[in-house]
């Protein structure tokens, strides 16, 4: 229990930043980058608002490619393209670039649905009162769908943490990192107890505050 106290300002803490900063960088552009994948296949969806049979394939196959791949094999593979990117493979820098990848399609899938779950007769009612694509999509799809949005990205958001994780067992830094490092290599039962118990913490806040908005926005 002591060198718990000596280990959280010197390995604890700076791990909480790191997996904090991994987290919220890779789902700020994910979220970004699933936004504009999941309008394409909305819009282009054989049922959609500007059916496109051949890009609906292609990019729901590349999506589906993506997902497929469990998340600590997506971010060895994509080594040589972090450092492209990065300049280095190790670092939560470096991280972000696998887990954004390993992200965005997921997102993509749960926005898709999100916004394909809206009454049709809604969409219908919009076009008849002459609702161009983007209006229809922005001003009516999407205000109908934020609470399953919002609920998605919380399940989103709560995966990628568990991501990180991974990312950590291969020069990513972090949380996950420690749990290995101090606890599960030193057999230290104790610093891996309380790395469970922080990552518990995170996503009992991450669930608190996407339920908080989920019912503000319901």
């Amino acid at each position: 229990m002591t060198r718990l106290f000596e280990y959280l300002p010197k390995i604890i803490w700076p791990a909480i930043i790191a997996t904090i900063k991994m987290l919220s960088a890779s789902l700020v552009i994910g979220a970004l980058l699933g936004l504009i994948v999941a309008i394409i296949l909305v819009l282009t969806n054989p049922s959609g608002l500007s059916p496109n049979r051949f890009i609906y394939r292609v990019l729901n196959a590349i999506v589906d490619a993506i997902r497929s791949f469990p998340a600590i094999i997506l971010i060895v593979a994509l080594t040589p393209l972090t450092r492209l990117i990065i300049g280095t493979s190790v670092g939560w820098m470096a991280a972000v670039v696998p887990l954004t990848i390993a992200a965005f399609p997921a997102i993509a899938r749960l926005i898709e649905h999100s916004l394909l779950e809206v009454d049709k007769n809604v969409i219908l009612a919009a076009k008849s009162f002459g609702a161009s694509n983007g209006q229809i999509i922005f001003k009516v799809m999407f205000v109908e769908a934020t609470p399953s949005i919002v609920s998605n990205m919380t399940f989103a958001s709560i995966q990628l943490l568990a991501n990180t994780t991974l990312a950590g067992a291969v020069g990513a830094g972090g949380l996950g990192a420690v749990a290995l490092t101090y606890g599960y290599q030193r057999f230290d039962d104790v610093m891996m107890y309380a790395i469970v118990f922080i990552l518990s913490v995170m996503v009992l806040s991450l669930q608190f505050l996407g339920r908080a908005i989920y019912r503000i926005l319901k």
